[in-house]
């Protein structure tokens, strides 16, 4: 047990998230569009099972030359809004396309807004540790697109798309700049959302998620990070959210916003500022 910055990291007990499924990506266009100096394609790819296909959007820039950097971006968890899917990043993708960068914008799972009402907490584990696999493919469709630069990729990841990409990309070390939005610092702070559970079975619920904790993979990873956190979050309260600054070794920048969960404009363009720093600037 390592004890960092008053947060207690039980790296022994953190996974690693390799699969030995490597199916054909089999990557097909189902339409395309273009918005300012950007064109938006959207695809569909096969999972690692072999059969379920995820749809996906890629957005890359008209013109380009040379060897391009790319981002991962994975959405947040927030209907009724109507960013709580892939689209949440169309904005921040079309900016980066225009200098030049690629980008990946996934479905997940909560994707479908009845997401947190479909699911059962007896298979939160077992399905929060295929995410990251899920992650991992999506980086695998990313980096297939031709000429891009493998020393210039990000991840960037707002909520569920925060948490479980810090599980990701702590075993992937194609990521090499990490942006992490409005996480909490476990799986439980989110799942225990809902009926109350006796406190024997809570506590066993709560033991069961933590080899999963955020925390304990933001303490890996050995690239430039940016965090970004709401002083209003009614999901992720300055307690939280210092437990998961606090986890992280890596050169970080942090930013709070006067804003909810969902963060704001101006974290937009702070994020946006950050990774052309990390990717273009180079």
């Amino acid at each position: 047990m390592t004890r960092f910055a008053g947060v207690l990291l039980l790296t022994q007990a953190t996974l690693t998230f390799d699969d030995n499924r490597h199916p054909p990506l089999d990557v097909k266009d189902t339409g395309r569009r273009e918005q300012g100096t950007a064109v938006l394609r959207d695809i569909n790819y096969v999972m690692l099972d072999g059969a379920t296909r995820n749809a996906a959007t890629i957005v890359e820039p008209k013109a380009a030359s040379g060897r391009r950097p790319a981002v991962l971006f994975v959405h947040w968890y927030g209907p009724p809004r109507p960013t709580s899917n892939r689209t949440q990043f169309i904005p921040d993708a079309v900016d980066l396309a225009g200098s030049g960068v690629v980008s990946l914008l996934i479905d997940t799972p909560w994707s479908d807004p009845e997401y947190f009402k479909k699911r059962k907490r007896e298979e939160d584990y077992a399905r929060s540790v295929e995410q990251p696999k899920d992650l991992r493919r999506a980086l695998d469709v990313l980096l297939a697109q031709p000429n891009l630069d493998p020393a210039r990729v990000a991840y960037v990841g707002h909520d569920f798309g925060a948490m479980y990409g810090a599980l990701a990309a702590a075993n992937d070390k194609r990521v090499r700049a990490f942006v992490f939005m409005a996480g909490a610092p476990s799986f439980s702070d989110w799942f225990l959302y809902g009926p109350a559970m006796p406190p024997d079975a809570r506590q066993k619920f709560i033991d069961q998620l933590a080899p999963l904790d955020p925390t304990r993979y933001l303490a890996q990873l050995d690239v430039p990070v940016l965090l970004q956190f709401a002083n209003t979050d009614e999901h992720v309260a300055k307690a939280r959210a210092d437990l998961v600054i606090k986890s992280v070794r890596a050169p970080h920048d942090v930013l709070f916003y006067d804003a909810g969960h969902e963060l704001n404009d101006q974290a937009m363009r702070d994020r946006i500022a950050w990774l052309k720093k990390q990717l273009v600037a180079r």
